[in-house]
């Protein structure tokens, strides 16, 4: 029986409104690939209908402090005023048993992935505009004004980030998204379909 081979990496980020729920969403619902979704530590609260250890690990600012101490996440971040990691122990053995795992985070925490992980795939998600990201925020309606100009003035610091990635996709309708990303996989698959022998 021969080993399973190891998993890849996958990161997705993009500024808040960019529809990463929903394009993870779809993707997982439609992919071949054996992509899982990877599960991230925070400290911000739940919004309605998120649970805790399946959106999010939600922890006290001082649970999280103790857990980046002892080494316990691949990459943290400060977004917004809330912190958000991924844990160590669950990626390695999500990748171990030949799993492909699907991290959604900032662009602070993509960069440290890369960097421990140069061939983790990096692909930058983006509404066609600006404007178009306060619109989405809008219409979320979760968050007061305040928060919502900070997120605005995050995306625009993001947005710098995009030259840094692998793939740059456009999310200005849905489904489309979702194909561009699955050819993105699809060549990924290959990839390592070629590797095999």
């Amino acid at each position: 029986m021969t080993q399973a081979k190891r998993g890849k990496l996958i990161v997705i980020s993009g500024p808040s409104g960019s529809g990463k729920n929903t394009v993870i969403n779809r993707l997982l619902q439609r992919t071949k690939w054996p992509l899982v979704l990877s599960v991230s530590a925070t400290t911000r609260p739940p919004r309605p209908g998120e649970r805790d250890g399946v959106d999010y690990f939600f922890v006290t600012p001082e649970q999280f402090e103790r857990m980046k101490q002892a080494g316990e996440f691949v990459e943290y971040a400060e977004y917004v005023g809330h912190w958000y990691g991924t844990p160590r122990r669950w990626l390695e053995e999500q990748l171990q048993q030949g799993r492909w795992v699907l991290l959604e985070i900032d662009v602070q925490g993509a960069l440290q992935i890369k960097r421990l992980f140069p061939d983790a795939v990096l692909i930058f998600l983006r509404t066609p505009s600006l404007q178009e990201y306060e619109r989405r925020l809008r219409r979320r309606g979760t968050e007061d004004e305040a928060t919502i100009q900070r997120r605005l003035a995050q995306a625009k610091q993001e947005l710098a980030y995009a030259r840094h990635y692998d793939y740059e996709v456009v999310n200005d309708e849905v489904d489309r998204a979702v194909a561009e990303i699955e050819g993105i996989l699809d060549r990924l698959g290959g990839e390592q379909a070629c590797t095999k022998n």
